[in-house]
């Protein structure tokens, strides 16, 4: 069952469910699934890693059907930074977006879908048309006119048609939606489908478990549509629930200056100002889930910073300098946990996590 947090509406789970709600509003899962809570956790090394996300079965309330052997990223000392570096860019199509896929076309395959659609500035797009192509769903992708080329080339070797459309981020999106509207393809969209929010929320298990259940007190993440940082706020709320971990981190969002409307809801507009083309991966201006994640951070005493390009660029190449070849949109994260413990909004002694959550292959 689906259901509309915001008005309250349920959906059954099916091929023909709209894409949100009535209301407008974003669709999830009806309850959130995790142990009740009674049960000790695990030994993190008996977990069945064979199963990629689903050693975290109990969790996830879309069973295995199309996997590429994803999940169990590195997690790594990053003693540059003074934290730990959650490495999702080694991940089949090179980015965390694999999470969400690989749960995205379980779902679609178990529902009988035959064609997905999707909108994406890239990675998502590759990596719903790779997992399209792992399970033999015809997918269509749209992208930006001016995407990066080796991103757009990674997605046409999968199959997918892809469909360039000039304009803004925006654009791209309402250009998908007309064709969504046709009824040919179900909606595959990392922003708004609830299971590819099921996919990232394991990002957050992998880090309690790769810790031994406990968790950071800050986790880093680049910002766009929100898809990490909202799928790990749900992830490390479902182990506290559990009763698997003792605490939920704060969380904070690194966007891209200019477009950066959850830093302008919370700081104001001068907080948000300014450009960062480099940032390509998360120019989103009107994030799909914007109110959810506005509430993630506001429930965790979270923060969202807003990155300018000379910036980014300078901490990429900080980032390749020592070894950790990501995106350039990866490198507001870093930036962003900088900042933080210079204006001492994040303390010298306390424990972070940072996501680098694309390859710099793509770049």
């Amino acid at each position: 069952m689906y259901e509309c947090r915001d008005c309250g509406r349920e959906y059954p789970l099916t091929a023909d469910a709209p894409w949100r709600c009535a209301c407008g509003h974003a669709l999830d899962f009806g309850a959130p699934q995790h142990p009740d809570g009674e049960s000790e956790p695990p030994d993190p090394t008996a977990l069945d890693r064979g199963r990629g996300l689903w050693a975290f079965s109990e969790f996830l309330p879309v069973e295995r059907r199309v996997s590429l052997g994803e999940g169990w990223t590195p997690l790594v000392d990053a003693p540059a930074w003074d934290a730990q570096f959650k490495l999702e860019a080694l991940f089949p199509t090179g980015s965390f977006k694999d999470r969400g896929a690989a749960v995205t076309l379980s779902l679609a395959e178990a529902l009988g879908v035959e064609r997905v659609i999707e909108d994406s500035s890239g990675n998502a797009g590759h990596a719903i048309a790779t997992y399209a192509a792992r399970a033999g769903i015809d997918a269509e992708i749209f992208v930006p006119a001016d995407a990066k080329p080796p991103k757009r080339a990674a997605i046409e070797r999968t199959g997918a048609t892809v469909v360039g459309v000039d304009g803004s981020r925006q654009d791209v999106t309402e250009a998908c939606l007309g064709r969504v509207a046709e009824g040919e393809a179900w909606y595959a969209s990392h922003a708004w489908q609830p299971a590819f929010f099921v996919g990232t929320a394991t990002c957050a298990l992998e880090v309690a478990a790769q810790r031994g259940w406990s968790v950071p007190d800050v986790v880093v993440t680049p910002l766009g549509h929100g898809t990490l940082l909202l799928g790990a706020y749900r992830g490390f709320r479902a182990l506290a629930a559990a009763g698997w971990t003792d605490d939920v981190p704060r969380l904070v969002g690194a966007q891209a200056a200019g477009a950066a409307p959850v830093v302008e809801a919370i700081h104001g507009e001068s907080a948000a100002a300014g450009d960062n083309d480099a940032a390509d991966g998360i120019q989103v201006r009107e994030p799909a889930r914007r109110d959810q994640v506005l509430a993630a951070i506001e429930d965790t005493d979270g923060e969202a910073v807003a990155v300018d390009a000379e910036t980014t660029r300078q901490t990429l190449g900080r980032l390749r300098e020592r070894g950790f070849d990501t995106e350039p949109t990866c490198a507001v994260a870093p930036a962003a946990l900088k900042w933080l413990r210079t204006t001492g909004a994040v303390g010298e002694n306390e424990d972070v996590c940072v996501v680098l959550t694309g390859t710099g292959l793509k770049a």
